[in-house]
């Protein structure tokens, strides 16, 4: 049987080619590069062949997301937001919604997860969006905002209060209620359509609503978990670019009649470059194997992979900068974007301090051995 993924980072560094700067500057992916991988089921790889989807693991989805990251993150962020939201509806979805909105993802339609508030960014407890049956439907009300991918998004899952409990929400971005707001010039990952999103007085057919009534902290870790995982070997692609920009520079670079990497203090951040990439693709395969296999340590070990490999690849992106020096002072530079691409990783799907608490919390429970 022919790998899953196998043409898959052809494909991608056809469509990329040199161009991720130019995206990084005007803050747009085209329409037809993010419809080409949709169409193929790579925005969202891990779809069962069932529904159309490529069918393939997180371990060999992850070395797959590693490439498109280390070609252009806000293109990975896309890629990560698709596979969220395709996640989200295999994981709490019935089997008539899986059969009604996972091909549609694996097959040309792009998603976005809607999860932050202008009140509720770490603290989700704090959402106040809603979801209200009204009679043979439902109403959505409230504000998201910095929500991956929605600009280009078809469909938004947005994730919101349902009588006592939380429900996740398939909203197409041309219902009438929704306004979607791009958020402008953001510092990291400019090109991965960012937005705002109003919804008011949205009405939805029942069939829309994802597992309506569970906790809201279980329903949300159930859809951070993959994105997690994204965003972690996302964080291996930022610092194999960097490594690979870093290296280059030193072998070819003269200072004081011999090459940079021959200078013992450049040569110090080329080691911890390569230290950090290697440990975090560690990290990310660990998770990987937990997500395959099923494992109960797979949310923790999501948190670990995503907190160890975003703090490597912010720096590690540091790093790169000082061994380019002026080199990657422009703006869009492979070096430079990365810089301001890993900082962002250190924000999203739970900040590094969030991070901690979670592994904090899962320290002190857990029993020695």
């Amino acid at each position: 049987m022919p790998e899953p993924l196998a043409d898959a980072r052809g494909i991608v560094d056809d469509l990329v080619g040199d161009r991720a700067a130019e995206w990084d500057r005007a803050g747009l992916i085209p329409d037809d590069v993010l419809r080409t991988l949709a169409a193929r089921g790579l925005l969202c790889a891990e779809v069962p062949e069932a529904f159309g989807g490529v069918g393939a693991s997180s371990a060999v989805n992850g070395e797959f997301t590693a490439h498109v990251g280390s070609r252009c993150s806000s293109l990975r962020s896309v890629m990560t937001s698709q596979g969220m939201a395709a996640w989200t509806i295999q994981r709490l979805g019935n089997p008539q919604q899986h059969a009604e909105y996972l091909p549609k993802l694996a097959g040309g339609r792009l998603a976005a997860v809607a999860f932050s508030e202008p009140e509720a960014g770490s603290d989700l407890s704090a959402m106040t969006t809603t979801i209200e049956p009204d009679g043979d439907g439902v109403v959505v009300r409230g504000q998201k905002v910095w929500t991956t991918a929605a600009h280009y998004a078809d469909v938004i899952v947005v994730v919101g209060r349902y009588g006592t409990g939380a429900a996740a929400v398939v909203v197409p971005t041309a219902a009438p209620g929704v306004t979607v707001t791009r958020v402008p010039r953001p510092s990291g990952c400019r090109a991965a359509g960012h937005a705002d999103v109003m919804l008011d007085d949205v009405r939805l057919p029942a069939g829309a609503v994802l597992g309506g009534g569970q906790p809201l902290m279980l329903l949300v870790t159930t859809a951070l978990a993959y994105g997690r995982i994204s965003v972690a070997w996302g964080c291996v692609g930022i610092l194999r670019a960097c490594l690979d920009a870093a290296r280059q520079h030193a072998r070819t670079r003269r200072q004081f009649g011999k090459p940079l990497a021959r200078h013992q203090l450049v040569g110090r951040h080329l080691a911890n470059l390569l230290t950090d990439e290697q440990i975090a693709t560690r990290m990310c395969e660990h998770a990987s194997r937990c997500w395959d296999d099923g494992s109960p340590d797979m949310v923790v070990a999501s948190v670990l992979a995503k907190q160890v490999s975003a703090v490597r690849a912010a720096q590690g992106a540091a790093a790169a900068v000082q061994v380019l020096g002026s080199a990657a002072a422009h703006e869009s530079h492979p070096v430079e974007r990365a810089y301001r691409d890993a900082k962002l990783m250190e924000l999203i799907e739970g900040s590094t301090e969030i991070c901690q608490l979670i592994l904090s919390d899962h320290a002190v429970s857990t029993t020695a051995g």
